[in-house]
């Protein structure tokens, strides 16, 4: 089992930047991928960005490309998300999520393990 706990959400105003963190514990955080998802009220969850095992390889929705950065640091167990020039249209829980690299082919990848999401509330 991968434990998985999101934090740094928040309020902000439209142009804002916030950084969420997931931070994992109970299998070796370095076999897996992560990704980070999202789900706006009445929406389905959408992906938002994945992250490969070292790091090295990076993938991003469309929609908040050139915007958001995803990293994480396999020394702490955690994984980030830089949200720059937030929208109002970013608002949504969002998610981390892990995937064992067995789980498929990076960036596409099969996640068996969810955090309980934060709140994220751009306003404009």
């Amino acid at each position: 089992q991968v434990q998985l706990v999101e934090s740094g959400g928040g309020l902000v105003q439209a142009g804002a930047s916030l950084r969420l963190s997931c931070a994992a514990s109970g299998r070796t955080f370095s076999n897996y991928a992560m990704g980070w998802f999202r789900q706006a009220p009445g929406k389905e969850r959408e992906f938002v960005s994945t992250i490969s095992w070292s790091g090295s390889r990076t993938y991003y929705a469309d929609s908040v490309k050139g915007r958001f950065t995803v990293s994480r640091d396999n020394t702490k167990d955690t994984v980030f998300l830089q949200m720059n020039s937030l929208k109002p249209e970013d608002t949504a829980v969002y998610y981390c999520a892990a995937a064992h690299g067995s789980s498929g082919t990076f960036p596409i990848m099969k996640y068996d393990y969810w955090g309980q999401g934060t709140q994220v509330t751009v306003s404009s």
